[in-house]
């Protein structure tokens, strides 16, 4: 990964090839966001996601952790504001729905820490690899704050009631072989082999047909959420088996070498 800059920043965008890297970067803070990051972080999953060379997506931390989540400082000031205003809760809300719903497959690259909100960024992504040293802590319970809704549907539709309640209603914090046995991560790497286990996933992720891949991901997560659109689903299905795609993978299998999309 690429070095942390000498200051702190809002996330920082690195394109390499096929690959996109989006690196949380507020390391003396445990990376936390603020509002600033939130928007920055839109505009660079807008960039991403209009760029076809782009075939995946990895999300990271500068420093020892992933992310604090967002800044509690923010949250604490419309708790007591007279003036009712879009909640800190309902912008990080836009952010972590728009990169669930990213069109390029994502690999959250948990470097190590996971907490607050950003245990739901990381979840958003569709893939988790975490070192054996990460640990999670959802602190909603214990701040006294209802977690906003589709955060919490994703809890569930992705780990489970059970394991949905243990982590917000008992505001546990849990270490990284738990996370695994649950489901939280994909993949758990001592630190020295983690990027060598995100690579290969990047790899097969960024080797894949791009428009096929975006449109089983969309019909999984409208299936895990209950909200699938079946006539869409359908006419994805019906366009790949004419689409150009399906021609190159097929003339690539018969000449056993590996498919260029």
């Amino acid at each position: 990964m690429p070095d942390a800059v000498e200051t702190a920043s809002a996330p920082v965008l690195d394109i390499s090839g096929a690959r996109a890297t989006i690196r949380l970067n507020r390391p003396k803070h445990l990376n936390r966001l603020e509002a600033q990051d939130l928007d920055e972080l839109v505009k660079l999953f807008d960039r991403i996601e209009a760029d076809p060379a782009i075939r995946v997506l990895v999300l990271t931390g500068t420093g020892r952790a992933f992310s604090a989540g967002y800044d509690l400082n923010s949250v604490a000031e419309r708790a007591v504001s007279a003036k009712e205003q879009q909640s800190a809760g309902s912008a990080f809300e836009v952010v972590v729905n728009r990169l669930e719903d990213l069109a390029v497959p994502t690999i959250c690259r948990l470097n190590g820490g996971v907490y607050g909100g950003s245990t739901d960024l990381a979840l958003a992504c569709d893939f988790r690899i975490g070192v054996d040293t990460a640990e999670m802590f959802m602190p909603a319970a214990r701040l006294g704050l209802h977690y906003y809704r589709s955060g919490i549907k994703r809890y569930v539709t992705r780990l489970g009631v059970d394991n949905a309640k243990m982590l917000f209603l008992t505001a546990s914090r849990i270490t990284a072989p738990e996370m695994l046995r649950i489901g939280y991560l994909t993949a758990m790497v001592p630190i020295e082999f983690l990027d060598e286990e995100v690579d290969k996933l990047a790899n097969i992720l960024a080797g894949n047909a791009p428009v096929a891949m975006a449109g089983m991901k969309r019909t999984i997560n409208e299936f895990a959420r209950g909200e699938l659109d079946e006539t869409a689903a359908d006419q994805r299905h019906r366009d790949s088996m004419r689409g150009e795609e399906i021609k190159e993978g097929i003339k690539a299998f018969a000449e056993k070498r590996p498919p260029r999309f």
